[in-house]
């Protein structure tokens, strides 16, 4: 039988659904009730990753530092991994998330620019960490390129390659070549990351299941930036009618989504016209928030924004930018 690892992302992507407001007590639920259903490796940090909170990304209620410790606190046999991207997170930070309790650094890069992810992947292995390579927006590269770049975390010490189509931009066919490519291009093992802003995030993990990913990254209930990411414990039960085993409690998920992350919900995580356009478009799907403002300010369409934003191929980090883009726009009498 077939056995795949399940990463849960509530308490990092997740965030970006809640506007970063999670507790230490809300975090400390969550994290006792996946540990209790067997979920190996929770992720907790600001949806941006270590370091996130500011006024580019949008302030922590909490620390999440403290939000660590809370769920390290709860869980007796999971993993706690921390997100970090290199230039908004630092190596400073991953000690600090190390000694809040974290022993997993999952950091990121552009699909196309591995090579700044070497120090930080060097630095959590020699902090004892598992150290995982993290590719975003792989809709940006060809498969080759993206075997390429994976190569490179691997060589840096990477025990495992996430891939993340972080705009929820591609086809399953799309998915399914960038994961065979990457598998035939390095030793370790190889993982995927949906989101769902095309409604295709379950078809897209299972693309990635077919095509040999063996880390597989999921919210409950969805929860996730745009229109939210694969739902875990959907997830779940859909590889247990295939008979894939992941090692969780199906019916311990389904009640957890129900008696501790519904409540929190401030909206369903559904496909509405902006996560749409997210996924139309080809933009990183934390994007849509300081879109939505942009288009506010400026009397703009975001779908507006939102296209030229894929046209002009910004990544993550370039937040800022898009302020510009629909100053730019305005000017140009778009409305």
């Amino acid at each position: 039988m077939a056995f795949v690892t399940l990463v849960d992302m509530t308490m990092r992507d997740g965030s970006h659904a809640l506007r970063h407001s999670y507790d230490c007590g809300q975090v400390a639920a969550i994290a006792e009730g996946l540990d209790q259903a067997g979920v190996p490796i929770m992720e907790i940090s600001h949806g941006d990753g270590l370091g996130g909170s500011s006024y580019t990304y949008g302030f922590s209620k909490t620390s999440e530092f403290d939000l660590i410790r809370a769920a390290a606190s709860r869980v007796k046999r999971s993993k706690i991994a921390a997100l970090l991207l290199p230039g908004i997170g630092t190596i400073e930070d991953l000690k600090r998330a190390k000694d809040a309790g974290a022993t997993v650094a999952r950091v990121a890069a552009h699909v196309t620019e591995a090579d700044v992810s070497a120090q930080h992947i060097a630095a959590a292995k020699e902090m004892g960490m598992t150290a995982v390579g993290f590719l975003m927006m792989v809709h940006m590269a060809s498969a080759e390129t993206a075997a390429s770049e994976a190569a490179k975390m691997e060589s840096y010490g990477a025990d495992y390659l996430n891939m993340a189509d972080s705009a929820g931009y591609l086809m399953p066919e799309g998915v399914a070549e960038r994961v065979k490519a990457v598998r035939s291009a390095v030793k370790i093992p190889v993982g995927w990351h949906s989101h769902n802003n095309l409604a295709l995030a379950m078809a897209n993990t299972l693309a990635a299941v077919d095509a040999g990913a063996e880390y597989l990254d999921a919210t409950l209930r969805g929860m996730g930036a745009g229109a939210g990411n694969t739902q875990l414990e959907v997830l779940a039960g859909v590889l247990k009618r295939r008979g894939v085993e992941t090692g969780t409690d199906f019916y311990r998920l389904m009640d957890l989504a129900r008696d501790v992350v519904d409540p929190l919900l401030q909206r369903p995580q559904v496909v509405d016209n902006g996560s749409l356009m997210l996924g139309y478009a080809g933009v990183y799907s934390s994007f849509l928030l300081h879109v939505y403002n942009a288009a506010d300010k400026y009397k703009l369409e975001p779908r507006d924004i939102l296209v030229e934003l894929g046209r002009r191929g910004m990544v993550g980090g370039q937040e800022d930018m898009i302020i510009d883009v629909a100053y730019q726009l305005s000017q140009a009498g778009v409305s």
